[in-house]
């Protein structure tokens, strides 16, 4: 315990030495700059002389000094970049946290692909968890972008993390969703009224949010609730089919809940078929002569080798999208993909009880 105490300071000092170092040479070496052009300036005979020679030489030391503060200028932009880049992935790493690369026997990989290489974080929203009730699963897409869309992400999320636990019925799951979502744009609404002298650029009127909510079963049985989101694909074998055809529901926000909230039913997830969840920049991608993606041929590419992981399904997508959009896609992309695995749970176990589990898929990345 000693040791301990005694030691945080012994931290801490380096820290604050080294911040007021960099304040110093924030403020310091402009400083210096400055009085080395004044000091030539006026004390200096030769920069009073009006000679060809003499004026090269004033003018060698002003581009010096020039250089001097823009290179300065340039190191400071790029420490603040990059503390800024710190900040934005810790932001990420909390509402888009790395998921489990084993959730309740379903292999589990997701992956986000920004529109903006300078961005970490956009509109597109994913989680998965496992509850008493089966696994539960996210997908949701936020309109626009920026701050205003991330504090969107987080409401929703942070409701259905909370709500998938506590409610039997995924309908209940829902209507707990689109009350965050209604409390977070009244929240928003009142800071962005025109007394506050903010000009936002999606104006709460216009927000709205497309979410699939998705429970599978211990047996496989799989349920859905959807609003406004494209219908999740499933790959059986080397076939690739939607879930269901059924008319969604409309997206959160714009409009209220309907007071029946049937779930439908999308079959089974039998061993080793593969659950394909994205947003709908996947499909709205674009090439150079403005053909729309093929995610479902990209899908089909990604079956043709057996086994197939989430893993290898994910990097054969993204490879496809990036080709396709020539490494410049219009709109943000997120893909989940959740593999029933728990055949080979089974036969692991042994029939003694004796086999060991086999090693899990390496921690998914939630970047593109």
């Amino acid at each position: 315990m000693i040791r301990i105490k005694a030691g945080v300071p012994h931290r801490r000092r380096p820290r604050t030495s080294s911040r007021r170092s960099r304040c110093t040479l924030t403020l310091g070496l402009p400083t210096v700059w400055g009085a080395v052009a004044v000091s030539y300036k006026f004390g200096c005979p030769l920069a009073e002389q009006n000679g060809l020679g003499a004026r090269i030489v004033t003018s060698a030391v002003f581009f010096a000094v020039g250089t001097g503060l823009i290179l300065h200028v340039r190191r400071a932009l790029l420490r603040e970049l990059r503390q800024a880049r710190k900040v934005a992935g810790a932001a990420q790493s909390v509402l888009l946290r790395p998921l489990p690369p084993r959730l309740a026997g379903l292999n589990v990989a997701a992956a986000q692909l920004s529109a903006d290489r300078g961005a970490a974080i956009g509109g597109d929203l994913y989680e998965a968890v496992a509850t008493e009730h089966g696994v539960r699963v996210v997908m949701g897409d936020v309109r626009g972008h920026g701050l205003a869309a991330i504090g969107t992400v987080a409401a929703v999320l942070g409701s259905f993390r909370e709500a998938a636990h506590d409610e039997p019925e995924l309908g209940h799951v829902l209507g707990r969703l689109d009350r965050a979502l209604a409390r977070h744009l009244r929240e928003r609404a009142r800071a962005e009224h025109p007394a506050s002298g903010l000009d936002p650029d999606n104006p709460v009127a216009e927000e709205f949010v497309t979410v699939l909510l998705l429970e599978i079963t211990g047996d496989g049985e799989v349920r859905a609730i959807n609003c406004g989101h494209p219908w999740p694909y499933l790959l059986s074998e080397q076939r690739v089919t939607p879930v269901s055809r059924a008319e969604p529901l409309p997206p959160l926000g714009p409009f209220p809940l309907p007071t029946d909230l049937a779930t439908t039913d999308c079959g089974h997830l039998r061993p080793d078929d593969s659950l394909v969840l994205y947003t709908d920049g996947a499909e709205d991608a674009r090439d150079t002569k403005g053909r729309f993606f093929s995610l479902p041929q990209a899908l089909t590419e990604a079956v043709r080798d057996r086994p197939v992981s989430p893993q290898a399904i994910l990097r054969t997508v993204f490879t496809a999208l990036l080709h396709h959009t020539n490494g410049r896609p219009t709109d943000d992309i997120a893909l989940l993909v959740l593999n029933n695995g728990r055949a080979q749970q089974r036969t692991c176990s042994g029939a003694r009880g004796t086999a060991r589990a086999t090693t899990t898929h390496p921690q998914p990345t939630t970047h593109g």
